[in-house]
């Protein structure tokens, strides 16, 4: 029966918003606002009647409303949802570093927070006083920590400034100490930020493995904050998604993401489409769709495809050169086409000028895709005119591709490929 270590009620932070009206509001300086306060005294004393032109007035803003879930011992769960949607303010609360407006929240077990870089070390101290201190913290007696230490040491790969004060340490160093002290000092909870995005990529990897390794192998449970759908369709199997201070959904990851993708498109937008600001200049993309089998961004398995482009060219060369990508829902590349002609038109002339790209078998599988784009000058060095991310949304379905008492699996593989299948029976 699986251990309950979370359990939050109800809960709610609220904030009250301060608004100037009637005057223009600057910030100032000490000796400004002495200054001010001054001058305000003496209109009171020497004219009483005199209006205050500027009014103050509050409003409230809860960062989180309402929330209610679980967690049990040895879940890995990610966070996701829009900037602003509340999800650092809910680990704060979590990690007790505020204090919740109303609602409860019970956990079982010591936590090991890591949600900005600049929290969690004295500046002053080193890197070696500062793995003692964080295990003081989390009530750890002097040998567990020694016991923990060189794994620490090593997993960060900060060896040559173990004596340093961290407040000379990069951002990327401070969060590979801070990552690696949160994750050996044994916490029975931890709670990761957006904060892994300063470190390098391989960094990224291994402390993707690592939180994996803290729920799966040791038991213990994860709270993972990313805006990387790619990481957190690798760490976690529930997520919750976060609206405007709500739990929107919580369950399998996999529809969390979907969920949250399909919220990224703006209301009202049009399917498998783009088009560039009016106040565009140069050479650039002037819009840019995808003619799916259905005309509302739907495009079903195995039919034909087109991609089409168009190029405004203001400024004419022969080295001018176009590409574009196809992004699977984690923005991870699938598959890239390049257009290269040397006699195209737009070398040596300006305009505008569509160019195509059909896919007569169209064998991606199910799911959510976009595009990316570049559009560049390949010379020696390459100059990027423009790149597009994440333009001209569309969707696979496996409609009229059936398979007897088969229904198909999202995210089962990436392209579904034809093939001839033979049997025989060997004499």
């Amino acid at each position: 029966m699986s251990k309950t270590v979370i359990q939050v009620k109800n809960l709610g932070k609220k904030y009250v918003i301060d608004h100037l009206s009637g005057g223009v509001y600057n910030y100032q300086s000490l000796r400004e606002t002495i200054a001010s306060q001054a001058k305000s005294l003496t209109t009171r004393l020497f004219q009483p009647n005199q209006k205050n032109l500027v009014s103050r007035t509050h409003e409230e803003f809860w960062a989180i409303n309402n929330v209610s879930f679980e967690i049990n011992q040895g879940e890995c769960i990610g966070v996701i949802g829009r900037n602003g949607a509340g999800k650092s303010t809910l680990l704060k609360l979590l990690s007790r570093i505020t204090e919740p407006t109303k609602g409860q929240i019970a956990i079982k077990g010591r936590v090991a927070s890591l949600l900005e870089v600049g929290t969690g070390f004295h500046p002053e101290l080193s890197g070696r006083e500062n793995i003692y201190l964080n295990g003081a913290i989390l009530g750890m007696t002097k040998q567990e920590i020694k016991k923990k230490f060189d794994e620490i040491v090593a997993f960060a790969e900060i060896e040559k400034f173990l004596d340093t004060p961290v407040k000379r340490y990069s951002s990327g160093m401070y969060v590979r100490l801070a990552f690696a002290v949160a994750a050996h000092l044994e916490p029975e909870i931890l709670i990761v930020d957006e904060v892994l995005a300063v470190g390098d990529s391989s960094f990224q990897k291994k402390c993707l493995g690592k939180m994996g390794d803290v729920a799966n192998k040791e038991g213990r449970t994860v709270l993972f904050v990313s805006h990387s759908m790619q990481a957190i369709a690798q760490l976690t199997q529930r997520c919750l998604l976060l609206s405007r201070g709500n739990i929107q959904f919580d369950g399998q990851t996999n529809k969390a993401i979907h969920l949250y993708i399909a919220g990224q498109a703006v209301e009202g937008e049009q399917p498998a489409y783009y088009q560039a600001p009016l106040d565009k200049t140069g050479n650039y993309i002037a819009w840019a769709k995808v003619l799916t089998s259905d005309p509302q961004g739907t495009h079903c398995w195995g039919q034909p495809i087109t991609f089409e482009f168009a190029l405004q060219v203001s400024d004419p060369q022969d080295c001018l050169s176009f590409s574009f990508q196809i992004l699977n829902e984690l923005e991870y590349p699938i598959c890239i086409f390049w257009l290269f002609d040397s006699q195209l038109p737009y070398h040596s002339e300006s305009g505008l000028f569509i160019v195509r790209c059909q896919v007569p078998k169209f064998r991606l599988y199910m799911g959510s895709y976009s595009l990316r784009t570049w559009f560049s000058e390949r010379r020696s060095p390459n100059i990027l005119l423009e790149s597009l991310t994440n333009i001209c949304r569309f969707e696979v379905i496996m409609h009229g591709t059936e398979r007897p008492n088969y229904e198909w699996q999202a995210d089962e593989c990436t392209y579904l490929e034809e093939a001839v299948w033979e049997t025989s029976k060997k004499s």
